[in-house]
């Protein structure tokens, strides 16, 4: 659910009580986040500053990400003005930024770097002075309290006011100095944990039962094919049918995505598997089968219900040590990132920078085989391009405070409609080869936040991307692809053949691959899509 501004009883009263009536939609037209407008003989207020751009019928009735419902019906005008209003009845547009910190510590002389500012954002390798001490960012931040960083905080220690700090470079998780200066002034919009634990807690996790089968260990590490086929299997039984055994996925398959992990509470990760998938030790079995053939087996967290709670340090904890123990019982390769709003991804929220800090910490715990990819929808990515607020463009911060840790990502093009980007100036529509290459471009590429001018994410490898898309015409509402589609995306991103509209300036021949929900759905529909999707990837450079 979005993060939402909202407006005092007495001034929306005060709007709709008056003969000055909000202006009716327009499509094309840009509204700041605060706007109220009409729409079918209702009100509504926008969330997020926006362009209606005119083709992607983002009317306030359809997107409820976009706006919110104020009045149900059209306001009825004063028939004569009875009483002057002692305020003129304009609405500002509310923000929907943190407010600035004004009580902000005036640095001692010799502080050779701009204070900190709990509302401005800040990219990794920014530098700050915060109390007498000079700060570095580890990767993008906004409100995190410098002085407040533990080992794995957003922010390192560079030194004391007056001294010379070291030359920037890649953020690393460096040890913090066990004194920390006390800050006398903390952004209210971002919660702070009381306490950081130096050392790791005990994994608050216990396996149930021993399996009879030992695990293969996540020591060595099996790279992923240059070109490889990424698939989500489903713990769950639904119309695809019952859950499939494991050792029946068909090996076409390079990385198998285990959907999905549950929320224990307070942090803590369970995995629950399903009866249909065979007994416990008959599935470790299969993951260690899956693996000695070169296969990924990754452990999902998300989905469309996936809920997860990580505000505080206590939940982080809890998050590492209970994924720990679960990859470690079942052999897991590492974890997916499939959480949406119902997790809290709203940019501005904890969870932002509390993910980064886990993730960082549960790869140290599992070592350098430790692989992560993350499958956001495209408005939580590529939807920063038109709005960087709530939902829109809040999985950038995280993949930009991941980037040194990510395996691949692989955007789901799909229930989400048409996407907008540098390329084209209208909607690159769902299903097409242009919406694939230009959404793939984006991460590639990188790109500037709110059409250009605001934040700028910057580029990933090409080995670090591939596209998502359903796997057949029932597994997703909409967004399907044929396999000429499939197959002319990937030549035109590697080669420069068979594109669209939208060609890329030059190819990228390590570009990685496809990712597609589900491969239960994939088996329903006859192979109609791994097949073909497989011999498309073998066929590339």
């Amino acid at each position: 659910m979005l993060k939402q501004t909202r407006m005092t009883s007495a001034l929306l009263a005060l709007l709709l009580s008056t003969s000055l009536w909000a202006a009716d939609w327009q499509e094309g037209n840009t509204y700041n986040a605060g706007t109220v407008v009409t729409y079918s003989g209702a009100s509504y207020q926008a969330l997020v500053t926006h362009t209606a751009y005119v083709g992607a019928n983002w009317n306030p009735a359809a997107t409820p990400t976009l706006w919110k419902l104020v009045s149900a019906g059209e306001p009825t005008p004063l028939p004569t003005a009875t009483a002057t209003p002692t305020a003129t009845p304009t609405v500002t547009a509310i923000p929907t930024v943190k407010p600035t910190v004004t009580a902000t510590p005036t640095p001692p002389v010799g502080c050779g770097f701009p204070a900190w500012n709990a509302g401005t954002a800040y990219t990794g390798g920014a530098r700050v002075s915060f109390n007498g001490r000079n700060y570095e960012a580890k990767w993008w931040t906004q409100g995190d309290d410098p002085s407040k960083s533990s080992e794995w905080g957003v922010w390192k220690e560079i030194g004391v006011c007056g001294t010379t700090p070291p030359a920037s470079s890649t953020p690393t998780a460096t040890a913090t100095p066990t004194a920390t200066p006390t800050a006398t002034a903390t952004p209210t919009a971002t919660p702070t944990a009381t306490a950081t634990p130096t050392v790791t807690p005990t994994v608050t996790v216990t396996p149930t039962a021993t399996p009879t089968t030992t695990p293969t260990p996540v020591t060595g590490v099996t790279p992923l094919p240059k070109h490889a086929l990424i698939g989500y299997w489903h713990n769950f039984t639904n119309p695809a049918g019952d859950t499939i055994r494991l050792r029946d996925v068909s090996d076409d398959w390079d990385v198998i995505m285990i959907s999905f992990a549950d929320d224990a509470g307070n942090g803590a990760v369970a995995f629950n598997l399903d009866k249909n998938a065979g007994t416990k030790a008959e599935f470790i079995a299969d993951v260690a089968a899956k693996r000695a053939k070169g296969k990924k087996v990754i452990l999902s967290l998300g989905g469309q219900e996936g809920r997860m709670t990580l505000s505080t340090k206590e939940n982080v904890t809890n998050f590492v040590n209970s994924l720990h123990a679960i990859i470690t019982e079942y052999g897991f390769d590492g974890i997916d990132l499939d959480l949406e709003s119902g997790a809290g991804v709203v940019l501005g929220t904890p969870i932002i920078n509390n993910l980064i800090d886990g993730v960082k910490q549960l790869k140290a715990k599992v070592g350098p085989g430790f692989y992560l990819s993350m499958a956001p929808e495209h408005p939580y990515v590529q939807g920063g391009y038109v709005a960087f607020s709530g939902i829109w463009g809040a999985y950038l911060p995280i993949i930009d405070g991941l980037r040194d840790d990510l395996d691949l990502i692989h955007v789901q093009y799909y229930n989400n409609g048409g996407l907008y980007s540098p390329y084209s100036n209208s909607a690159l529509n769902e299903g097409t080869v242009d919406a694939l290459v230009g959404g793939s471009l984006m991460l590639i590429e990188g790109f500037k936040t709110v059409g250009g001018t605001g934040w700028e994410f910057k580029g990933l490898r090409p080995d670090q991307v591939g596209f998502g898309v359903p796997s057949g015409p029932k597994s997703a509402n909409t967004g399907f692809v044929t396999s000429t589609t499939v197959n002319n995306a990937l030549t035109c991103l590697t080669q420069l053949k068979n594109c669209g509209t939208v060609k890329p300036q030059q190819a990228y021949p390590t570009y990685r691959g496809v990712m597609t929900w589900s491969i239960n759905w994939d088996r329903y529909d006859g192979y109609n899509f791994s097949k073909p999707a497989r011999a498309a990837l073998n066929a590339l450079p």
